[in-house]
């Protein structure tokens, strides 16, 4: 081209940002860094601050660094929507109902009496009480995007965290309408959204439960990836556009969203196809914290900047940790919780931007603050990974108080339905058995029920090894995981070779899958009640009892040979059945069919 390429401030910045993605990322990654860290760490270099101050001095730094943070604002915004968006993809109506008295108790406890402390203290230190206790307010909300990637959802901490950010989003949207109302705005406004708000939420879910399922089934039949891709970014950004038009958080629409998507079958294939996106959107989202991070005048005020923040993180976690333990929560589960909560979030700079306009606070309050959230952002990762060492130490503390007798025991993992049907035949026989369970709620209600069960996380590789499983008389893996399952399967085998290990399958599939993985039987559950409700049907109907045993058993040898065919297997597996009745079916003398567990 005659004219070359000119490089425009969008191509710059779209360079860093994707050079960030596709060649620090996997460095960090290399180098056992959070990429979280590695993102801030990009926006610290390549920001204003970083190599965007010197492109007066060498423009052909240009194509290597951000000088308007603004100009990839809105990207961020995305990439925050896009992350609640697949937050609600794990959730379900269902389940928020049943964490209602934990979003509304613990989470609501958490952050009013932070912010009553962070308040306390900024009034002791000379500050106005309104500016206080605003400033406490934002201070006192946590990370969504950093925390719940980390913790994730489903295990004790993740239930936790959950359940405390859901208010604090929620209580965003009355906190800014407050501050504008306190900085001079209508006091009016907040019921008209209130009202507004709800016929919104309320006619994205009726919608998406009628009109989405018909979408979303043209598109599977048109066997196009991108178009769930396209379904989905257009509800997202419907959701989140209309609910911020009257006056909520798109965050809260994004999340509304993803519930209502969760609620159809297709599910797991737009959590798919949205994965790369988010992770990408979420990256932009961390390179503007870290474009906020002026080193220079870090240096100056470290010591400032270092204590608040050191001031802030310290009453959070005891906070949290404190109200967590009073639940009834574990202490290991309280302290990696009351860490990972610690610092503040993503929406802190909000508050803080509107309470800067309202005028409730000042200019260098508010870059103060956000220089000191967005160190706190930065650590976030590291006071998780010392959360989790802090777990740890608790868990071995709690496992070198594990009775003695776990010698010739049955060790269950895993204590739901399936869990307590396995404990219940082994105490029938006599044979003792330890379960391990990380639901504590189970594990309270087990406990009460007389059962011989411990609270743990089995997913955890010091918390098993603590158990001593290579003096168990075997392992039964119950959990409703099919991943975990698996997981926890390979790495038992490898440590304890000759451990008998039984496990839970949810088809022929995962069943092979398991026998890989060096289970030594694997119970699929959907097909053996498949077979004994053929069973029974075929002999109420009226058939010989012999026949119908000989179909089954036809059928059990069929599903065998699938298993060794998905699974690669040398030997037939059993499918978990050691029936004498497998192997030799007949009638018994009084004509009638016997089993070795008749």
């Amino acid at each position: 081209m005659a004219g070359g390429i000119t490089i425009t401030p969008a191509l710059s910045d779209a360079l860093t940002i994707l050079g960030a993605a596709g060649i620090v990322i996997p460095a960090f990654a290399r180098l056992r860094i959070n990429p979280v860290i590695g993102f801030i760490v990009v926006g610290i270099i390549a920001g204003p601050f970083g190599l965007g101050a010197l492109v007066p001095l060498y423009p052909w730094l240009q194509a290597f660094s951000i000088t308007d943070p603004q100009s990839i604002e809105p990207f961020a915004e995305l990439g925050i929507v896009l992350l609640l968006f697949s937050i609600g993809l794990e959730l379900s109506f269902r389940r928020l109902i049943a964490m209602r008295k934990m979003v509304f108790g613990i989470g609501a406890a958490e952050m009013l009496l932070t912010a009553a402390i962070l308040a306390a203290g900024l009034i002791a230190a000379g500050w106005l009480p309104q500016g206080a206790v605003w400033l406490a307010l934002a201070l006192a909300m946590s990370s969504t995007a950093l925390v719940l990637p980390i913790s994730g959802t489903h295990s004790p901490v993740g239930r936790a965290a959950l359940a405390m950010l859901l208010f604090e989003d929620l209580a965003l949207v009355p906190m800014l309408l407050l501050i504008g109302a306190a900085g001079g705005g209508a006091t009016g406004s907040l019921a008209k959204v209130a009202i507004e708000g709800t016929l919104v939420i309320g006619a994205i879910l009726l919608i998406g439960r009628f009109a989405l399922p018909s979408l979303f089934a043209q598109a599977a039949r048109a066997k196009k990836p991108e178009l769930f891709l396209a379904i989905s970014l257009l509800v997202v950004i419907l959701a989140a556009t209309v609910t911020a038009a009257v006056g909520l958080s798109p965050i809260l629409g994004a999340l509304v969203a993803g519930l209502v998507i969760a609620e159809t079958d297709y599910r797991q294939e737009v959590e798919v196809v949205t994965a790369p996106f988010k992770g990408l959107a979420l990256g932009v989202f961390l390179i503007t914290v870290g474009m906020r991070i002026d080193l220079g005048a870090l240096y100056a005020e470290w010591p400032a900047l270092l204590g608040a923040l050191a001031g802030v993180i310290v009453v959070k976690t005891l906070v949290t940790g404190l109200l967590l333990r009073m639940a009834g929560a574990r202490v290991a589960v309280a302290a990696e919780t009351g860490l990972l909560m610690a610092s503040p979030s993503e929406t802190t700079l909000i508050v803080l931007g509107a309470a800067g306009v309202a005028g409730i606070l000042g200019a260098d309050s508010v870059a103060f603050w956000s220089a000191a959230t967005a160190i706190g952002l930065t650590i976030t990762p590291l006071l998780a990974t010392l959360g989790r060492s802090a777990a740890r130490r608790v868990d071995r503390h709690i496992a070198d108080e594990l009775p003695p007798s776990i010698a010739g025991r049955t060790m269950i993992f895993g204590f739901g339905r399936v869990g307590q049907m396995v404990a219940d035949m082994l105490e029938e026989h006599g044979r003792p058995y330890l379960a391990v369970d990380s639901d504590i709620d189970g594990f309270i209600e087990a406990r009460k029920a007389g059962y011989s069960v411990i609270y743990g996380d089995v997913a955890r590789r010091e918390f098993a090894h603590h158990l001593d499983l290579g003096k168990a008389a075997a392992v039964v893996l119950t959990m409703d995981d099919p991943v975990l399952t698996a997981r926890l399967a390979k790495r038992l085998r490898g440590d304890h070779p000759d451990l008998p290990i039984i496990a839970r399958a949810r088809d022929t599939e995962h069943a092979a899958t398991l026998y890989r993985a060096g289970v030594t039987d694997a119970v699929p559950e959907a097909l053996e009640a498949s077979l004994q409700l053929s069973e029974a049907v075929l002999v109420d109907i009226g058939l010989a009892m012999g026949p119908v045993i000989a179909s089954i058993h036809k059928k059990r040898s069929q599903l065998r040979a699938e298993i060794m065919a998905a699974g690669e297997l040398t030997s037939e597996p059993r499918l978990g059945h050691r029936r004498a009745r497998d192997s030799a079916p007949g009638p018994s003398a009084a004509g009638t069919y016997v089993g070795p567990d008749a």
